[in-house]
């Protein structure tokens, strides 16, 4: 039987991970590491391979090639080993018809090995971590889309899970469930867990992560800090700059297409957010000058590149280097919970 690594090595290994269903290579060599105690995004386009990594490393599908180790334990040879330490929430699961939130969550818990007051106390954990509290009495197909994601977030958490994997798990939530999600992640996180979350809402992804993972058709083209993809440009002295102006802002997008330097990024109603690739601040000084005598300009300031730019500039122009970094010191984790017996569950997207 495998034993874990040292709580300062890598709580989560991916090696060469290789998947084809059929004509299709859906993983063509995915390589990473996640340290303990590190919120990563995975982000990449429909078809990317996000989702196969993920249900890969939840132990729900075999890679062809390739091997990923939880805290040291092979998945492929103890997957029911590996099952008690990670946590598998999907993009949607099926609700079940007659089955109100707490039977639901007590189900899981029993599937997870619970029995008599731990399994009480460690569903009213949940449930009071999730604010469901209010809504245990209520049938699991008469909640709202943010309830039905806390309902499924507390089901990943029964077992008290040290890596958690979150595909898209702000899909369709209105901002004030967004809001409660991003806190009970940042609460995960300051308990010391591992989590993984595959978004398409970058925003959010670089308020919660301290670490990005990038994928395009099956490989990873980033990996490294928000700041480092940040950083990569297209040009190494390429500036994003945020312009208003008075009037129709199609002529501010014709003014940039006769200036050398620009690019437009992003057209608004009432101006436009453009990439210059010269840094000298004469150079910037005289841009302004020559725009404020040829259009109406109400303000000119200079922005810091989103993590949406730096995606589709990626996707653009090519991989950007991928920049591994070592995972980071661990906070302290928090006491063990009581060992669960992990139940293997054969139903797509339970585990």
């Amino acid at each position: 039987m495998s034993t874990p690594d040292p709580v300062s090595a890598p709580l989560v290994e991916v090696l060469n991970l290789t998947r084809r269903f059929g004509n299709v290579q859906a993983l063509k060599g995915v390589s990473f590491t996640l340290g303990r105690g590190q919120v990563v995004g995975l982000i990449g386009a429909n078809g990317a391979g996000k989702t196969t990594a993920m249900r890969i490393m939840a132990s729900l599908d075999l890679p062809d090639t390739g091997t990923v180790r939880i805290g040291g334990i092979d998945i492929v040879q103890e997957p029911n080993l590996v099952r008690r330490r990670i946590g598998w929430m999907p993009d949607h699961f099926q609700a079940y018809r007659d089955m109100t939130v707490g039977d639901y969550l007590d189900f899981f818990g029993r599937a997870h090995g619970f029995r008599g007051e731990v399994l009480v106390q460690r569903v009213t954990e949940v449930m009071e971590f999730t604010d469901l509290t209010p809504l245990a009495t209520r049938p699991m197909d008469k909640l709202s889309k943010g309830q039905t994601q806390r309902l499924c977030l507390g089901r990943t958490l029964l077992n008290d899970p040290e890596f958690l994997l979150l595909d898209e798990p702000a899909a369709g939530l209105d901002p004030r469930a967004r809001l409660e999600f991003k806190n009970l992640v940042r609460i995960l996180r300051e308990r010391g867990k591992t989590i993984l979350i595959s978004s398409h809402i970058l925003t959010e992804l670089g308020e919660m992560c301290d670490t990005l993972v990038f994928m395009d058709q099956g490989r990873v083209v980033h990996h490294g800090e928000k700041e480092d993809l940040l950083r990569h440009e297209t040009n190494d002295v390429a500036t994003i700059f945020d312009i208003t102006v008075h009037g129709p802002a199609q002529a501010l997008a014709a003014w940039l297409e006769t200036r050398a330097g620009w690019r437009l990024v992003e057209l608004r109603r009432d101006g436009a957010r453009a990439e210059f690739h010269h840094a000298e601040p004469e150079s910037v000084a005289a841009e302004v000058r020559r725009l404020a005598q040829d259009l109406p300009l109400l303000g000119f300031q200079r922005q810091e590149r989103r993590l949406e730019e730096a995606f589709v500039d990626i996707l653009r122009t090519g991989a950007a280097p991928i920049r591994r970094r070592g995972p980071a010191t661990p906070p302290p984790l928090p006491p063990p919970a009581p060992p669960a017996v992990a139940a293997a569950l054969t139903k797509e997207g339970d585990v």
